[in-house]
C-alpha cells in the first residue's frame, strides 16, 4: 500500500547532529498515512535489528534507552515524511537506519513482525 524511502544518512563526527527522513509514497489511492503508526530501526553487521524510535497515530512517541534524550522522532504531515533528529551522535549510533510502518494506532519498538512496510535504509556513520 505504501513505499518507504529513506534519505539523509551521511558521515558525522562524534557529538554532531543529523536529521534523516523517510518519505511514504502511496501505491494505492486509498492510502491514508494517518492510519499508520511508524518507527525507525537500525542495523549493523552481525547484530540484530534494533527498534530505535516509534510514533503512534496520536503522536505518542517511544524510544530505546540507548537513544532516549538524544533522538527525536516526528511526523511531517505536509511533506509526508517521518523524521529522526539525532543529536550528540556517538560511534555506536553508526548503522543503517530503516523506517517501517504498520496499519495500527500504536507501534512498539519490537517485534519487527508488527510492521508491514519497510524501507531500504540510509547509512549513518559516526566517527570519533
Amino acid at each position: 500500500q505504501v513505499q518507504l524511502v529513506e534519505s539523509g544518512g551521511r558521515s558525522e563526527q562524534t557529538g554532531g547532529s543529523l536529521r534523516i527522513s523517510c518519505k511514504d509514497i502511496p501505491i494505492i489511492p486509498s492510502y491514508d498515512r494517518s492510519e499508520y503508526c511508524m518507527g525507525w530501526f537500525r542495523q549493523t553487521p552481525g547484530k540484530e535489528r534494533e527498534g530505535v524510535a516509534a510514533i503512534d497515530t496520536d503522536g505518542t512517541t517511544r524510544y530505546a534507552d540507548s537513544v532516549e534524550g538524544r533522538f527525536t522522532i516526528s511526523n511531517d504531515n505536509i511533506k509526508n515524511t517521518l523524521d529522526l533528529q539525532m543529536n550528540n551522535l556517538q560511534p555506536e549510533d553508526s548503522a543503517t537506519y530503516v523506517c517501517a510502518a504498520a496499519k495500527f494506532s500504536r507501534c512498539p519498538l519490537a517485534p519487527e513482525s508488527w510492521y508491514e512496510f519497510w524501507g531500504q535504509g540510509t547509512e549513518v556513520t559516526v566517527s570519533s
